[in-house]
């Protein structure tokens, strides 16, 4: 009885043990109706068949189980892959061991059908298609491999009668070589897969294909989705395999692996996570969240601002401390977006899952801000490359925001979908730093409503900070009059190449060249795509317009071949108060190692937050010329000082009379709030305190006038 009884608790612990490793759920696949017809006899009924009709009874006939039975029984294969952080994993997936066929295992044919069908059917069966890595490791673990039998393309590729050629061509090549059912195949056919390339904004409605490895391991098909997702011929086959795949023995959905921006890359051998890992666009889950921005509420506090949908029920917010590793999901309603028990003066990175009963939407792109008991907060991220291109993984306002903070900087950040919604104004910053990477004409890298929204906030005296690839190509090169008109006047930059000699992919070292802005920047380097962040193939090469300087230069071209930047100081085109932009011809977040790229960032602020080297104090030493300093500090509370310096009168310096001087405040609708002088002033250095008490947090202007002499500055009230 002793025996029994150990021989029991042993068997109990062997299936406690086991029991993660054979959790995964089989495939919901219908038994085979008893008068289901054979796979010869299905092939015939569907040969002059509509493509439509025939993907209908496709679907009617697999998702009611006719399938052979061999399929049913999956092949499980084990491997070692590594995620995005370079942490390997244990993987178990189990896959067909042959293509999807209708039909018996005495009487079936291999069925190329189009993704929607493929889509319906794996969803019935708890299944997916596989990625292009998946493709190319269930080949290396193949039993059996065959030599693709291939035909020159013709009409005839895209019929029934060549899907039948083809099948009967397998077999033969599987008898040949003493192959039997069930054993795992490989090469007898291209892969539908799960890609990025499925959410493609240039090719929508198209299926993504690869794979079809011929004896030495390299596939025929690299991944492609040139063709239309009506489009099917003999080469298309749909494997499937179980959705639920074991992660270090723990059970975990397909889906959740290649949306999860660090175990995508466990599954996947492409850039970013999978948008959309499916063909069916998601009925009735919202959309992944666009319009948003994250600002700092207190010292430990941050407050995510967003367009309302109506869809929505609730958000899964998901915090980080580096961008790169989240945390576990917390639910926030729309009214209730507040995150606390947050580190004062510390970095925090965000995105966002949309959620109802119908499921959860894409995880949104990754934000930033520093909550601060000081509120130096007059800096705006945002991100705006939102183009679905090669390498961009929707979180580089990553390098953006350790730049800025290295530099002591603080920020809230927006998508420029906020911006545009009104969500988030740019006025209320006194720099902004507009991410654009790689957006193009495809996604448009200021679209007019943008124009409109950054040329009022440069003519207001605004300062901006851009960078991007593609910005003169999509604008100038290829854009409409007002998209010239706008990067004349406002970027201040026109294109003269997409890259350096025409070369793309060829020069990414950059130097900086003389100016009276920037003066002490060491050469630097930006992504071929092998450090980090990916390959700037295509870098703007740009001239400067008006009274703009390139300040930075490709380093194999000389200056009447163009730059690689522009500053400008100045009014803007109608513009009532000076402002300032660098624009860049490269992204910003590409910019190499790390400490350059902090480095880059300091110049950056220098110009932008320039103040006059001029005494705190009243001074009766000999001043030459008129001076408006940047207030100090800014942005402030409730008080600031704001210092200027009145000239002796005449070239000769020998008189020096009284000067009529004005020192007003306005608002940003240009509405006098206090007159902090109005009087005759001897020649010399002044300051003045202004004391903002009785006014509301904002963008306030301070205009120094006498005589000809007219300047204004801009300074931020932050409560």
């Amino acid at each position: 009885m002793k025996r029994i009884f150990q021989l029991l608790l042993f068997f109990i612990a062997f299936l406690i043990c086991s029991s993660d490793v054979s959790s995964q759920q089989q495939l919901t696949i219908p038994p085979r109706p008893v008068d289901a017809i054979s796979g010869s006899q299905f092939m015939e009924s569907i040969k002059t068949l509509s493509i439509q009709a025939r993907e209908d009874r496709i679907f009617e006939e697999i998702s009611a189980g006719n399938i052979p039975n061999f399929l049913r029984s999956l092949t499980k294969i084990e491997s070692y892959f590594v995620d995005a952080n370079g942490v390997s994993h244990s993987v178990i997936y189990e896959v067909m061991p042959d293509y999807l066929a209708v039909g018996s295992d005495d009487d079936f044919c291999r069925i190329p059908m189009g993704p929607i069908t493929a889509q319906k059917i794996a969803d019935i069966f708890g299944a997916t298609m596989p990625t292009s890595k998946l493709v190319d490791n269930i080949y290396i673990n193949c039993e059996v491999k065959l030599k693709p039998v291939t035909y020159p393309w013709s009409n005839q590729s895209v019929l029934v009668s060549k899907f039948i050629e083809h099948n009967k061509d397998i077999e033969n090549q599987l008898s040949a070589v003493g192959a039997t059912l069930g054993q795992l195949v490989g090469g007898t056919k291209k892969d539908i897969i799960i890609s990025n390339r499925i959410t493609d904004p240039a090719r929508t409605h198209h299926v993504v294909i690869y794979g079809w490895h011929q004896l030495n391991g390299n596939p025929i098909q690299p991944i492609y989705n040139g063709h239309i997702n009506t489009y099917i011929d003999y080469s298309h086959g749909i494997r499937l395999i179980n959705s639920q795949i074991l992660i270090d023995s723990v059970v975990t959905d397909f889906k959740e692996i290649v949306t999860d921006e660090i175990l995508y890359k466990i599954l996947s051998n492409e850039n970013g996570v999978m948008e959309r890992p499916t063909y069916l666009e998601y009925s009735g889950a919202p959309e992944k969240p666009k319009s948003f921005g994250i600002i700092n509420h207190d010292s430990d506090k941050l407050k995510v601002v967003m367009k309302q949908d109506s869809v929505v029920e609730s958000y899964k917010v998901f915090l980080s401390s580096d961008g790169l590793t989240f945390s576990e999901s917390t639910i926030a309603n729309y009214d209730s977006l507040i995150i606390t028990e947050l580190n004062n003066d510390s970095t925090y990175f965000i995105k966002l899952k949309a959620t109802n009963q119908k499921g959860d939407s894409p995880y949104s792109e990754v934000l930033a801000c520093v909550p601060s008991s000081n509120k130096d907060l007059d800096v705006l991220i945002v991100n705006g490359f939102d183009r679905a291109s090669k390498g961009n993984t929707y979180n580089f306002v990553q390098q953006h925001a350790s730049a800025l903070k290295a530099n002591g900087k603080h920020f809230n950040s927006a998508t420029n979908e906020a911006i545009l919604d009104g969500i988030i104004s740019l006025d209320d910053y006194f720099l902004v730093d507009y991410i654009l990477g790689e957006e193009s004409t495809v996604d448009e890298s200021f679209n007019l409503d943008e124009q409109s929204l950054i040329s009022d906030y440069l003519k207001r005296g605004g300062n901006l900070l851009v960078s991007g690839a593609e910005i003169a190509w999509d604008l100038d090169y290829k854009g409409s009059s007002t998209d010239k008109y706008f990067i004349w006047n406002y970027l201040k930059m026109e294109y003269l190449a997409d890259a350096p000699f025409s070369q793309p992919g060829t020069y990414y070292n950059v130097h900086l060249v003389p100016n009276d802005f920037i003066t002490d920047l060491s050469q630097f380097n930006f992504d071929n795509g092998t450090h980090g962040t990916y390959n700037v193939k295509y870098p703007d090469v740009v001239y400067p317009k008006g009274d703009a300087v390139g300040f930075i230069q490709y380093s194999a071209l000389d200056i009447q071949n163009g730059f690689a930047g522009i500053l400008f100081e100045g009014l803007f085109l109608n513009g009532s108060i000076p402002g300032k932009i660098l624009a860049l011809g490269f992204p910003f977040e590409t910019i190499y190692p790390e400490a350059v790229r902090n480095d880059f960032m300091s110049e950056a602020v220098n110009f932008f937050y320039l103040i006059s080297d001029i005494e705190k104090k009243e001074s009766s030493e000999i001043v030459l010329e008129f001076n408006l300093a940047q207030n100090y500090p800014n942005p402030f509370n409730p008080s600031t000082t704001i210092s200027y310096s009145i000239p002796v009168e005449t070239l000769s310096h020998s008189y020096a009379g009284l000067r009529n001087v004005k020192l007003i405040i306005y608002d940003i609708l240009g509405k006098k709030v206090a007159t902090l002088i109005d009087s005759e002033q001897l020649p010399g250095n002044y300051s003045v305190k202004f004391d903002a008490t009785n006014l509301t947090s904002g963008l306030y202007f301070y205009n120094l006038q006498s005589g000809s002499f007219i300047e204004s500055k801009k300074m931020i009230l932050l409560r």
